[in-house]
């Protein structure tokens, strides 16, 4: 999988993990057994920009750790069900599956308070996107739990803790 990324914040240069960015996007194709060539377009940006983009498209003025936009509906037949296979463009090499955009001053909060690294943190979340891109979403229980599970699966074999694991002991 490629990952086009754009950097509209100065501050993510060299705060953005790029190698583990596209060790967690590879380890997406291989794990779904995706068939295809595709790409996800990487936004990292300011709490300001996605604070703006949270209000146009989903009604809440204000940031969020983490933005996606599908380019296929993919969603699961019924709740805890897989979602399907997106569909490679016949005429196009590479197909998009979205965009994810990322703000920084809310991950790198979030990261200090969470006594997470930023890197493994902002891995997170790009996997996360990534995952709502395909059709993987957290809307009922049983969802959520097949996404966490695959979230968790895919960063550990990065080295990366459980990010929910302090959740589950509160």
């Amino acid at each position: 999988m490629h990952i086009d990324l754009i950097i509209e914040d100065p501050r993510w240069d060299d705060a953005l993990p790029r190698d583990a960015i596209a060790q967690v996007a590879d380890l997406v194709v291989q794990s779904l057994d995706l068939l295809g060539e595709f790409e996800v377009s990487l936004m990292a940006t300011s709490d300001a920009d996605i604070a703006r983009l949270n209000r146009e498209f989903r009604g809440k003025p204000a940031p969020t750790n983490v933005l996606s936009w599908p380019a296929q509906e993919l969603a699961p037949a019924s709740p805890g069900a897989l979602p399907p296979q997106p569909e490679p463009d016949p005429f196009e090499p590479v197909t998009s599956l979205g965009d994810v955009a990322l703000a920084f001053e809310t991950c790198h909060r979030e990261a200090q308070e969470q006594g997470k690294t930023a890197s493994d943190h902002v891995t997170h979340l790009v996997l996360h996107g990534i995952l709502h891109l395909l059709g993987y979403d957290h809307e009922t229980g049983q969802d959520a739990a097949r996404m966490e599970a695959l979230e968790v699966d895919l960063l550990g074999q990065l080295g990366i803790e459980d990010p929910y694991a302090g959740d589950k002991n509160a």
